[in-house]
């Protein structure tokens, strides 16, 4: 069972979300809540698989609750996923650079949406890879406040590296595996030690880390 806090100052929004993934056999809301400290509060609280969190909401935005959240190494197996009105925009980038996994707009549709929880409660990529290329086109090309050290990607084996690159233009673990000639399996692994090694939370945080350290460039047109 998929556990689920929403986070979300518009209650017309959460009673949406609610009866959507209410009525799904393997996904429950656990618990609701109006702005992002009571939404911390309820996540250290159930520590659910996913928070769905708004970005602008009173008391404290959905930004520095997913930032407090991925800090705590006890909501280590929660993920969280940005709800935003404008797709993607300095809030959402700011988000993604805190810790969330993915963001989907609140007017997704009921498919993306539910299909959406599922994959980020896996630790999967939210960002597919047209997400990817818009995050690419619209966040990497600006200079980030803060990257990483040049030598940051020495810990890196080269297959790790090519692997950072491949998930950085958003493949998939079986897509990756495709173009290296490795199995799926193979080809997590390697994600996953890339990961564990740049103190990525996930794969969102892996883009953005390989965009930043220059292992890979924009491409134009």
């Amino acid at each position: 069972m998929i556990r689920v806090v929403l986070v979300d100052d518009q209650a017309l929004i959460r009673g949406g979300f609610r009866a959507l993934l209410g009525i799904e056999d393997d996904i429950e809301v656990v618990a609701e809540a109006a702005n992002g400290e009571e939404g911390l509060a309820l996540v250290r609280e159930h520590r659910p698989d996913v928070a769905l969190v708004d970005i602008q909401m009173p008391v404290m935005d959905g930004i520095e609750a997913t930032r407090l959240i991925a800090a705590d190494e006890r909501l280590g197996g929660v993920h969280v996923v940005i709800l935003t009105n404008y797709g993607l925009d300095e809030y959402v980038f700011n988000a993604l650079r805190a810790g969330a996994c993915g963001f989907m707009v609140k007017d997704t549709e009921p498919a993306d949406l539910l299909q959406g929880v599922r994959v980020a409660a896996r630790g999967d990529a939210l960002l597919s890879p047209a997400i990817t290329r818009r995050l690419i086109g619209e966040y990497v090309t600006r200079r980030p406040e803060t990257a990483p050290p040049p030598d940051a990607l020495g810990v890196l084996t080269n297959r790790e590296r090519e692997v950072t690159a491949l998930v950085a233009r958003g493949l998939s673990n079986d897509e990756i595996a495709a173009h290296m000639v490795i199995s799926p399996t193979t080809a997590k692994t390697h994600v996953s030690r890339a990961m564990t090694k740049l103190a990525a939370r996930d794969r969102a945080q892996l883009v953005v880390f390989a965009y930043e350290s220059g292992l890979v460039t924009p491409r134009r047109g």
